[in-house]
């Protein structure tokens, strides 16, 4: 079913919740068993802690548009306190929601009976004190927030800002700032549309605010350029402090170039010393101290170069893949076609071709790497370039903050997999 096809896959702060929203407006939240001293293999797995309907299909009136309820993005809020945080989008509005645990109720009230109904004053003769019962726990998602009616075009991105009270949200053309508690007005810190939109020759594909400082954000452009922006030199931050871009090779210009070089996603290093980007063939990693070329550029699946023709015509050129480090910032992870994805070692410079899939993906098994034969002879485990299936892909990937553990979404199923100890 198509209402079920995973789009965005986040893990929170901790690590112990994990969080999925799908094309039908759902949000599923796991949360990470405690580890069972009795049962070797129970290493923290994952099970349904909490699913709710985030969001509707809606109409604008105005615009005679339907605004489908799939979840473009979901970011957690640092934890306060009992409760967890988390804004979810669709393509027009965002949410901020709280996911609580009740597993105690009140009894014994005065004024109506167990049942609920009022009682009548005059048989009330004594004073009763309610008591908290123990109940089955209950799992409640409450939506505290709607910030709503703030952009035109589709949002792409939220971020919620390392000081904790604010959030950029992206779209196409303009990106908005809010306060996390004000939902009737945002600030508009970036704005690219031009006043005559045949001269349009770009739109904004990601953006992300830095992990420690408040004032600085990046955003991604469909021409592959990074342009990071602080906040403290202006209001409207139309100029750049600083504009990340690699020069392109005139020989390998191709009629796909600036299709390919279109940046699909953008995230700082928990450090805050480097970036990732992602383009179509390859992922990159900047220094942010270095804007003229990146320090790494890692080829994904550079088979597909020969493939641009085809993958033009089946749409798949437009696909936007995500990527994610892991929390020591040594590795890279992100996706490919026929449900592959591709680690990246930053320190070893190794990298590895493994495959979500439900034929070898038993439960506590080792994942096999695969390896793509792109011409010429093929060896015995190689799979043909030509017999990858482009409508399996891996968009949507997570890695757990402190842990070797990752989330990958693969179409309608999530796969959880976790370093092998010994």
């Amino acid at each position: 079913m198509a209402a079920d096809i995973i789009s965005t896959v986040e893990f929170n702060y901790s690590g112990d919740l994990l969080a999925t929203g799908d094309k039908g407006g759902r949000v599923v939240i796991f949360q990470r068993e405690q580890e069972n001293k009795g049962r070797a293999h129970s290493r923290g797995e994952y099970n349904v802690y909490s699913t709710f309907q985030s969001h509707e299909p809606e109409f604008d009136y105005l615009k005679s548009l339907e605004i489908e309820e799939k979840i473009n993005k979901i970011r957690w809020l640092p934890q306060q306190n009992a409760a967890h945080f988390l804004l979810s989008t669709n393509d027009k509005t965002i949410k901020l929601w709280k996911i609580s645990e009740r597993d105690k109720r009140a009894e014994g009230y005065n004024l109506k009976d167990e049942d609920g109904r009022l009682r009548d004053p005059f048989r009330i003769t004594a004073l009763r004190v309610p008591i908290l019962k123990p109940m089955d726990l209950m799992v409640e998602a409450s939506p505290r927030r709607i910030f709503a009616n703030a952009h035109t075009y589709h949002i792409n991105s939220i971020s919620v800002n390392s000081d904790h009270e604010t959030y950029l949200s992206a779209d196409d053309l303009r990106i908005n700032l809010w306060h996390l508690e004000i939902t009737d007005r945002s600030f508009n810190i970036v704005d690219i549309k031009p006043a005559n939109m045949e001269e349009l020759t770009e739109v904004i594909t990601a953006a992300e605010f830095h992990p420690h400082q408040c004032n600085v954000f990046v955003y991604s452009s469909s021409k592959g350029t990074i342009r990071l922006c602080d906040m403290r030199s202006s209001a409207l931050c139309d100029r750049h402090a600083k504009f990340f871009e690699e020069p392109e090779d005139p020989s390998s210009r191709s009629f796909f170039s600036e299709i390919i070089s279109s940046i699909s996603d953008v995230k700082f290093s928990h450090s805050g010393r480097y970036m990732m980007t992602r383009d179509y063939l390859s992922v990159k990693v900047w220094d942010l101290n270095m804007e003229g070329r990146p320090v790494e550029t890692h080829q994904v699946h550079e088979y597909l170069r020969s493939k641009l023709c085809s993958l033009y015509e089946n749409d798949c050129i437009f696909d936007k893949f995500e990527c994610c480090w892991n929390g020591s910032d040594s590795a890279i992870m992100t996706g490919s076609y026929n449900n592959f994805f591709r680690m990246f070692d930053r320190n070893t410079r190794r990298d590895v071709t493994l495959e979500a899939s439900r034929e070898n993906s038993k439960p506590r098994a080792s994942l096999k790497p695969r390896k793509v034969c792109s011409g010429g002879k093929r060896k015995k485990d190689e799979i043909s370039v030509d017999s990858l299936d482009f409508n399996k892909k891996i968009l949507h990937t997570a890695w757990h903050p402190m842990e070797s553990i990752i989330a990958v979404a693969a179409t309608n199923n999530l796969y959880i997999f976790q370093d092998k100890i010994n």
